[in-house]
């Protein structure tokens, strides 16, 4: 299923399971595969929009690009579904979550997992270079070299991008390494003003067992008017399903505590 952005742009999606409306944000080099897997722990209890975000998978992509076409992406979703909707974004798709609700889409809950703000009094700067970058890379054709930008910055080794290379998930990546650059406009400290305009109740979750997505997330549970502070135990970047639908179900439809 596809629904039209204002600017024209086709978003594909996929629409399962019955009830409140949620709408899965995926982070960077993602298509919506990842979230694909929380769609089936999900649809007993919502109607599940699991989206492409622009310029991934089988939705379009029309230049030039700018933040507020991904929320006028979300718009679209929230239009189609008919209702506020409950958000889930995840990694740097928690900012757009994010970014969405401040801008006034309808939204009745956030949860948002493993964000990627960066407090950290040198973050400006950092990220600077890294767009100037990542933008060399991608105007050069290096789709390569901009993955392994992203990937240094993200912490990987030598070895592990030596064998992400390697893999035979490298070629998809590739054609996905524009968007990176998509989701580095938003990279950097936490944007406190906008943060404080999402007055609607957001659930701030990390795997707890990476420091600086921990800093991060406290950070953002603290600048948020309405948020609570949860863990999925034992989780990494890409949590279980398993864990995950129930903590969402918990908070979405307010129901009790949502740690694991």
């Amino acid at each position: 299923m596809r629904v039209v952005s204002r600017d024209g742009t086709p978003i594909a999606y996929t629409r399962e399971g019955s009830g409140p409306a949620l709408v899965l944000v995926g982070g960077a080099l993602d298509d919506g595969s990842e979230n694909a897997p929380l769609v089936p722990a999900l649809a007993a209890h919502f109607t599940v929009y699991n989206y492409a975000r622009r310029g991934r998978g089988g939705s379009g992509d029309t230049p030039p690009y700018a933040v507020e076409r991904e929320v006028e992406d979300l718009a679209a979703l929230a239009a189609e579904a008919g209702e506020p909707v409950h958000l889930y974004g995840v990694s740097s798709g928690g900012m757009f979550a994010l970014e969405a609700a401040a801008a006034g889409v309808p939204v009745a809950r956030l949860a948002l997992y493993e964000v990627p703000y960066d407090p950290s009094p040198d973050a400006g700067g950092r990220y600077d270079e890294y767009r100037e970058r990542l933008a060399e890379a991608l105007a050069a054709g290096r789709r390569d070299g901009a993955l392994e930008l992203f990937m240094r910055l993200a912490g990987s080794s030598d070895t592990e991008i030596e064998g992400a290379r390697q893999s035979p998930y490298w070629a998809g990546l590739e054609e996905l390494a524009p968007t990176l650059a998509y989701d580095a406009a938003l990279y950097g400290p936490p944007p406190a003003a906008r943060l404080a305009a999402v007055t609607r109740p957001a659930l701030v979750a990390t795997g707890g067992g990476n420091e600086f997505f921990e800093y991060a997330a406290d950070a953002l549970a603290g600048l948020l008017p309405d948020a609570v502070r949860a863990t999925f135990a034992r989780q990494g970047h890409v949590a279980d399903p398993s864990v995950v639908a129930p903590a969402l179900r918990r908070f979405l439809l307010a129901e009790g505590p949502t740690s694991g």
